[in-house]
């Protein structure tokens, strides 16, 4: 996808008279985009709306007026967006009690190299950076990961008729999910248009 560029960026006032209207509409387009992996595990798939808005939520949450800030942001939120042949995915464990979100994080170390999709029969293994804390046995409580897509997993979700589900294979949480027809359709669209 193509990253979003500085003249796509609105003033904090004039996010303020679009924002109800942006929100509401990419809010919708998130609900059809997040799939629940697990009771503890939800995952959402980026596109540059997606982006768009978490740029401009945080430039006016932080009230950012800068140009090297509004770049910063930028840099950083762009780095979500999938590259040509790939899905982008953010995976969220949420735990609400802090014993039991620090223990699931600590038996969740190396969840990074255990996140793929499945796209029919072809397997796509996330990767995700590390961002676990030197010394500390843990992971953390969300993750970005980008797919790589071969040609024939591309083609089949292009077709918008492929049977799509996201996995997590760490042994201490082994996890399945096949997402809805409407997820596959817009994830369809994403990589048609790549």
């Amino acid at each position: 996808m193509i990253p979003i560029a500085r003249n796509e960026i609105l003033t904090i006032g004039e996010y303020e008279t679009v924002r109800p209207h942006f929100r509401t509409r990419v809010i919708e387009e998130k609900r059809v985009r997040r799939a629940a992996l697990s009771p503890i595990m939800t995952v959402i798939f980026e596109n540059r709306d997606s982006v768009l808005m978490q740029i401009q939520e945080m430039l006016r949450t932080e009230r950012i007026t800068s140009e090297d800030g509004i770049a910063h942001e930028m840099e950083t939120y762009n780095e979500l967006l999938p590259k040509e042949s790939q899905l982008s995915m953010t995976l969220f464990i949420e735990i609400a009690e802090k014993e039991a979100r620090e223990r699931t994080l600590t038996e969740l170390a190396g969840l990074e190299e255990q996140v793929s999709i499945e796209i029919d029969d072809v397997r796509c293994r996330g990767t995700a950076a590390d961002r676990s804390v030197e010394g500390i046995a843990r992971t953390t409580a969300i993750h970005y990961f980008k797919i790589d897509l071969p040609v024939s997993a591309r083609e089949r979700l292009a077709s918008g008729q492929a049977r799509v589900a996201v996995r997590c294979d760490h042994p201490a949480h082994l996890a399945r999910a096949v997402l809805p027809a409407a997820t596959v359709k817009s994830l369809a669209r994403d990589v048609a248009g790549a």
